[in-house]
């Protein structure tokens, strides 16, 4: 739920140097339809979710990235938007990058976006990095690593500044071309830097056409003053849902996944898990194909 640490990175890539560079090798998708659907067109089943993988650390507080994995393997989703994820981290993860370990363990693709950057614990050792994912079975033809408000977890008294850490990536599905984004907003009981955050987010999904999917680990539920303005825009794919926290026993849901006109939701679960603090939700679409 807490994020953790301080050094802002902006991570851009499109086209064939996103797909050399940023992500781990998947088996290739099943290829897309040719032609030009028409309105009438059956939309594009995808199953998205979000979890919040507790950096790899289960309600127990122990770390076990296989049993993360296995948390994911059972949602069987084709799209997974992950918060608090370690790349190089700490002791507290054993310094593993678990975003690619995690896309090898699944056979996804992924696009990992640092909140922040830190130099390393030893000389000659990785950068130390945290932040969000995007795993996916599905071809990604763009991906970024957006700037929003965020109040640093590592400055002894920090005020509101933009900082990257919200993740992007454009997917190709079935003939739709699916904008799908993860965020991990301000855990404080003072509501400003989220209602900030909502602001920011819905900047950036404003300059995308086509269908958006905003998953994350909100830190508020969806009837907060402050993410009124984000229900403006998108709608709750699960406004009926269970609770996400705590995993063993929640009494909140704060975990989300919010969805454009243009898709239509046949079915949402709040997962029961333990393999991390947070439950998953899992969310069944139908994309329309001819969103661009």
């Amino acid at each position: 739920m807490k994020q953790s640490s301080s050094r802002p990175v902006r991570a851009i890539a499109t086209g064939a140097a996103l797909t050399a560079l940023l992500f781990a090798t998947a088996s290739p998708a099943p290829a897309a339809g040719t032609g030009t659907p028409g309105p009438d067109a059956p939309g594009v089943p995808l199953k998205v979710a979000t979890y919040n993988i507790h950096a790899g650390a289960g309600e127990d507080g122990v770390f076990d990235l296989d049993r993360t994995a296995r948390a994911l393997r059972d949602l069987n989703a084709d799209v997974i938007g992950l918060q608090e994820v370690d790349v190089h981290w700490g002791d507290r993860s054993g310094f593993v990058d678990e975003a690619r370990a995690l896309a090898g363990k699944l056979d996804m693709r992924v696009f990992f976006a640092p909140i922040y950057d830190l130099d390393p614990a030893a000389e000659g050792a990785e950068r130390r990095r945290y932040g969000v994912a995007v795993l996916s079975r599905h071809p990604v033809i763009g991906a970024e690593n957006h700037e929003i408000t965020r109040l640093s977890t590592q400055t002894p008294d920090p005020v509101p500044a933009p900082m990257p850490g919200f993740a992007e990536v454009t997917i190709e599905a079935g003939g739709a071309h699916v904008h799908v984004y993860s965020t991990h907003l301000d855990h404080r009981a003072d509501p400003s830097v989220r209602e900030a955050q909502v602001a920011d987010m819905l900047d950036v999904l404003a300059a995308d056409r086509g269908p958006k999917i905003l998953v994350g680990d909100f830190n508020a539920e969806a009837a907060a003053p402050e993410l009124a303005s984000l229900w403006q825009r998108l709608r709750d794919a699960d406004p009926d849902g269970g609770g996400t926290y705590p995993a063993a026993d929640p009494v909140k849901r704060i975990d989300l996944v919010a969805v454009s006109s243009g898709i239509t939701v046949t079915g949402a679960e709040a997962v029961a898990t333990e393999a991390s603090d947070h439950r998953p939700v899992v969310t069944d679409l139908r994309i329309r194909r001819r969103g661009r």
